[in-house]
């Protein structure tokens, strides 16, 4: 697995207020937003592309366009769908599948509740969306999902990532063929005892929508 740290200072600036526990919810999904279409400008270097001819004012020239099958863009419920807009407004043509995945607290162990993806990814290219990458749990089930529907790529995007989840996440999915990027705003010091991300930002599914 690629892990890719995007190392810039709007980043860290957007970054430095959503960690701020006094960020109200309207100005914590803005922000999210505007942070998820930064990232994405980094975790789209590589989407596949074909030519296409074009006329402009002055000459006839060969350009690019995204190539079909278009990319599928996969927020995991409910946190990532935070991050689905800033996503959306760098690929528009991208399509959009949804994972439900919550974590045992306990355990940290994923489990699946909810999905909604085509059933056949032969050749597809997955873009997934998950705010944080704790203890890599969840991530790595996701991944692993994918790629037993048929993708051949997957880049996984995160606001922010712990050191021991990046481990973790390594060793679930180093048997995978498909090639696997992690984009990231920043790793953090240490998860906690209760599988937090520390400094990190707290719950990032409750500072966007509340606590349920």
């Amino acid at each position: 697995m690629r892990v890719h740290v995007v190392d810039h200072p709007l980043i860290n600036h957007k970054l430095t207020y959503l960690r701020d526990k006094g960020t109200d919810t309207p100005t914590f999904r803005r922000l999210t937003d505007e942070l998820v279409t930064l990232l994405a400008y980094e975790a789209t270097r590589d989407v596949r592309v074909s030519p296409r001819e074009i006329e402009t004012p002055v000459a006839p020239a060969t350009g690019i366009k995204l190539a079909t099958p278009w990319p599928l863009v996969v927020p995991i419920l409910r946190a990532g769908l935070g991050m689905l807009d800033g996503m959306m407004r760098m690929v528009p043509t991208a399509e959009v599948g949804f994972l439900g995945m919550e974590r045992n607290e306990e355990t940290f162990e994923a489990t699946t509740y909810a999905h909604r993806l085509p059933n056949d990814l032969d050749k597809r290219q997955c873009y997934v969306l998950d705010p944080m990458l704790a203890t890599g749990g969840t991530l790595a089930a996701a991944i692993h999902y994918l790629v037993e529907l048929g993708a051949d790529d997957i880049t996984v995007i995160t606001l922010l990532a712990a050191p021991e989840g990046l481990e973790a996440l390594q060793e679930k999915v180093k048997d995978i063929t498909p090639p696997i990027t992690l984009v990231t705003g920043a790793v953090d010091e240490r998860l906690n005892e209760n599988g937090y991300i520390v400094p990190g930002l707290g719950d990032a599914g409750d500072r966007l929508y509340g606590v349920v």
